[in-house]
C-alpha cells in the first residue's frame, strides 16, 4: 500500500484522532474471531471494504483477493509464539488472518483514517494481540514497538514509494528481525532475488544477499489489489538468520566496493570503481582484480558474491 508524506490533516478523522494516542492497543476480551473477519468477505474476493478509499495521493492499492490473502499466509510460515510487525495493515487484509495465528501483532498504519478503522474493526473481533501504531515505519524506533528479545519478523504490503529506503532500514536492523515477509512492487523483488549476468542484478541484490537469504514465495497479479496497479507485485522473503556464510573484512568497505562497481553500469568494472573512489588508482584496482582472478574488462553484473568479498578484501589490505 505506497504511501508519501506523512499526513497532517485537520478533518473529522484527525480530530476523532486528536483525543487517542499514536498506539491504539487494542484490550477487549479475548474471543474467538469468526470464519470471515471483519472487511473478509467469505468468496475470493475480501467484500465489505467500507471507505475510507484509497488516496491516490499516497499511492494506496487495498489486497482484496482472498485466495491470495491465504496463500501468504501459509507460505509466511509464522509460528504461535511468534512477534509480528506489519507494515502498512490498510483495511486489514492480512491482519486478522495473521493476529490469528501468531502472538502478538504490531501493525504501523501512517494513514490516520485507515488506523482509526482497523481499530474499530479489531475492537469488534475482540482481537487482544494486536497493537496498531499510527507512526511513519521510516521514523518509528524499533525498539518502541518491541522493547526485548527474541527477534521480531516483519510482514507488509510495502508503499512502493518508499521501498528501497525501507529495506536498507530492516538491513540496518537485522539484529532485531529474523525474517521479513515483504510484498513488492515486481520489479523491485526481482532486483533483491536476482541472480549475477542479468538487468536486475545490481548493488541492493548484492547487498542484501550478503546479509540475508532472499526467495520469491508468490506473485500476486494487478487484479488482486483494489484500485488495481499497473505493475505486478511479488512476495518474497528475506531470511536474516541465513546471511551468506562468508562475511568482508568490513561491511562498510564491501559496501563501498559495491556503490562503487555498479555506479556506472555500463562501464567495466576498473572503469567503475577508478572513476567512483578517486583514492583508488587504476594501477592498484588492475592489482586488486588480478589478485581475484576477475578479468577487468567484465563488467559488474557479471561478479557473483564470492568475487566481489575478494575485491572488498584486496583492496582494503592495500588501505594499509
Amino acid at each position: 500500500m505506497p504511501r508519501g508524506r506523512t499526513h497532517h490533516g485537520t478533518g473529522p478523522v484527525s480530530r476523532r484522532l486528536s483525543g487517542i494516542p499514536a498506539v491504539l492497543q487494542i484490550h477487549p476480551h479475548v474471543a474467538a474471531v469468526a470464519q470471515g473477519a471483519p472487511g473478509l468477505g467469505t468468496g475470493k474476493a475480501i467484500r465489505g471494504a467500507a471507505p475510507p478509499r484509497p488516496r491516490k495521493s499516497l499511492g494506496q492499492h487495498f489486497l482484496t483477493d482472498r485466495d491470495v490473502v491465504r496463500k501468504i499466509i501459509s507460505r509466511a510460515g509464522f509460528h504461535a509464539a511468534d512477534r509480528v510487525l506489519e507494515i502498512g495493515p490498510g483495511r486489514g487484509a492480512l491482519t486478522f488472518s495473521l493476529a490469528k495465528q501468531v502472538a502478538r501483532v504490531a501493525a504501523v498504519e501512517k494513514d490516520p483514517r485507515l488506523a482509526e478503522l482497523l481499530g474499530e474493526k479489531l475492537a469488534r473481533a475482540g482481537l487482544s494481540n494486536v497493537a496498531i501504531h499510527n507512526r511513519d515505519i521510516l521514523r518509528v524506533p524499533f525498539e518502541e514497538i518491541f522493547p526485548a528479545p527474541p527477534r521480531f519478523h516483519v510482514m507488509g504490503n510495502l508503499p512502493y514509494n518508499i521501498s528501497t529506503p525501507l529495506l536498507e532500514r530492516l538491513v540496518r536492523h537485522r539484529d532485531r528481525i529474523s525474517r521479513a515477509v515483504l510484498m513488492f512492487q515486481s520489479e523491485v523483488a526481482d532486483r533483491i532475488t536476482a541472480n549475477p549476468g542479468i538487468k536486475d542484478y545490481g548493488a541492493l541484490t548484492v547487498w542484501v544477499q550478503y546479509h540475508a537469504r532472499a526467495r520469491v514465495l508468490l506473485r500476486v497479479p494487478g487484479k488482486a489489489f483494489y484500485p488495481r496497479p499497473r505493475v505486478g507485485s511479488a512476495v518474497i522473503e528475506i531470511d536474516f538468520e541465513k546471511p551468506y556464510p562468508r562475511r568482508a573484512l568490513e561491511d562498510a568497505g564491501f559496501r563501498r566496493i559495491l556503490k562503487g562497481a555498479f555506479a556506472h553500469r555500463r562501464k567495466t568494472i576498473v572503469n567503475s570503481l577508478t572513476a567512483t573512489v578517486p583514492s583508488w588508482s587504476r594501477p592498484r584496482v588492475r592489482r586488486a582484480l588480478e589478485d581475484c582472478g576477475i578479468d577487468p574488462g567484465r563488467r559488474a553484473e557479471t561478479l557473483d558474491m564470492e568475487a566481489f568479498l575478494c575485491l572488498e578484501a584486496a583492496l582494503s589490505l592495500t588501505d594499509k
